[in-house]
C-alpha cells in the first residue's frame, strides 16, 4: 500500500516514513505544496497524511484540488492547531480523518489501516478470493487454509490484484504502486514480468488457481476467467 507523507517539519516528515516503512507501506514524502500537488496530481495513493501549513500553499487547498479531481485518495490531516473550524474544513472538504500533532505513530498507523480498509476493503480485514484469503492486518496469505511465504514485494502484489480483480493493470501501474518513485529510473518494467511469475508460481504450488493472466500488450489482469 503507498502512502505519500505530506510534512515541512523534516524531522516530523522522517519519523513518519521511516515508521510507515517500517509497517511495510511504500512512503513517499514531500515538504512544499508545490511538490504536494505535482505527485497527487501525476499519481495515485492509498492515503495521503497532509499538513495544513505548507511551504507555498495551505493543505485545505490541496484537499480542494484533489477532489475538484476526483481523486479518491484517502486523506488524514495533521495540524498543531486544534481549532475545531480547520476539523470541520477538512472534514467537510472530503477527509476521511483528522489528528491533531502530537500524535504517536502507532495511532496514525492505525488510522490509516482503518481508512485503507474502509475504502479499498470494503472495510474488511480478510480478502477471500475463490481458495486464497489474505488476513490484511497480520499481513499473511494462506491457500487452502495453508499459510505461505511470500516476499513484501509479492504480497503487495498480489493485494494490489484482489483490490483490482478484474481489471486490466498495466505494467506501468504496477511499477508504480510498488516502487513510487523507484519506478521512474528506467522506462524499462521487464522487471515486473519476473514478480508476477514468482507470484503465480508460488500460489500454483500451493492448490490455487492461475489467476493472474496476461493481456498482449497492455499487462496483466486478476480474474477466474
Amino acid at each position: 500500500m503507498k502512502i505519500l507523507i505530506i510534512e515541512d517539519e523534516p524531522s516530523l516528515n522522517k519519523a513518519m516514513v521511516d515508521y510507515l516503512n517500517h509497517q511495510q507501506y511504500l512512503c513517499e514524502s514531500v515538504n512544499n505544496y508545490h511538490d504536494a500537488l505535482e505527485k497527487t496530481e501525476y499519481y495515485q495513493y492509498d492515503c495521503i497524511v497532509l499538513d495544513l501549513m505548507l511551504p507555498g500553499g495551505n493543505g485545505l487547498d490541496l484537499l480542494k484540488e484533489l477532489k475538484a479531481n476526483q481523486k479518491n485518495d484517502g486523506v488524514i490531516i495533521i495540524s498543531a492547531r486544534n481549532e475545531l473550524d480547520d476539523k470541520l474544513s477538512g472534514l467537510q472538504l472530503g477527509a476521511d480523518d483528522y489528528l491533531t500533532k502530537p500524535f504517536h505513530l502507532p495511532e496514525l498507523s492505525a488510522r490509516i489501516a482503518a481508512i485503507i480498509r474502509r475504502k479499498s476493503l470494503q472495510g474488511n480485514n480478510i480478502i477471500r478470493f475463490e481458495e486464497l484469503q489474505v488476513d490484511v492486518l497480520a499481513k499473511t496469505v494462506s491457500v487452502l487454509n495453508k499459510e505461505i511465504t511470500l516476499t513484501r514485494k509479492e504480497y503487495e502484489l498480489l493485494l494490489y490484484f484482489l483490490v483490482n480483480k478484474n481489471r486490466v493493470l498495466s505494467k506501468n501501474a504496477i511499477a508504480t504502486h510498488l516502487w513510487g518513485d523507484d519506478a521512474d529510473i528506467t522506462d524499462n518494467h521487464d522487471f515486473i514480468y519476473t514478480h508476477v511469475k514468482n507470484l503465480r508460481k508460488k500460489l500454483i504450488q500451493y492448490g490455487a488457481g492461475d489467476y493472474i493472466r496476461s493481456v498482449y500488450g497492455m499487462g496483466y489482469k486478476f480474474s477466474v476467467k
